[in-house]
């Protein structure tokens, strides 16, 4: 089984509160996650070159330390 990398995030009631009131103004659902391995530290030009890549394959990118 691979490792898993994200978990539901851990927040306190002033947090999911947000989250509530972003949904309601959205109309959406949010999931919150957080990282559950170390993320990769990217430099300013990595950072936009992820991003570019998100937005031409309409995706969300999350580096991680190795």
């Amino acid at each position: 089984m691979p490792k898993r990398r994200m978990k539901i995030a851990s927040l306190d009631e002033a947090g999911i509160k947000r989250i509530h009131q972003m949904e309601e103004s959205f109309g959406t659902l949010i999931v919150a996650l957080e990282p559950h391995v170390p993320l990769a530290e990217l430099s300013d030009e990595q950072v936009k070159k992820l991003q570019a890549v998100e937005q031409d394959l309409g995706v969300v990118l999350i580096a991680y330390q190795v």
